[in-house]
């Protein structure tokens, strides 16, 4: 496939790798009876895993770089499906605290070999150097973008 660098290219071939990635991540987990999850909801149990207990949502919407409404729907979509809950604070109740359920600690494993096969497919046997220096190119891209 021929490279060209136009910003379109660019553009274009993010959004491909984006959508290889994302199919990957929905055979994985098709393939291991996980239904109720997309490859989005991926950074909300990410976040999870990482905490002790219940944390304000407003921590998942500060930490994900989203916007509340999105990562409210994927909360409440999670939630339906039993992976975690939420409940009323009880120092703010204007906020609303979020934790895994049983049903969402028991996928940790899952996730995590996922995460592995996605690691081990986009990198391939690309070097530690080239990994750094796409990442640091991308970076550029996006701080560009955000201006």
């Amino acid at each position: 496939m021929e490279h060209r660098d136009t910003p379109r290219d660019i553009i274009d071939l993010i959004a491909r790798i984006r959508e290889a990635a994302n199919g990957l991540i929905e055979r994985e987990l098709q393939a291991r009876g996980l239904t109720g999850i997309v490859p989005a909801h991926g950074l909300v149990f990410a976040f999870l895993f990482r905490q002790q207990g219940p944390v304000p949502i407003k921590d998942l919407v500060r930490q994900s770089g989203r916007v509340k409404s999105t990562v409210t729907g994927m909360v409440n979509t999670l939630e339906k499906h039993g992976y975690l809950y939420k409940r009323e604070c009880s120092e703010d109740a204007r906020s609303t605290l979020i934790g895994l359920t049983e049903k969402g600690r028991a996928i940790r494993r899952d996730f995590e070999a996922i995460s592995v096969v996605l690691e081990q497919q986009v990198y391939g046997d690309m070097g530690t150097d080239d990994r750094r220096h796409v990442m640091e190119l991308l970076s550029a891209i996006d701080k560009n973008l955000k201006r």
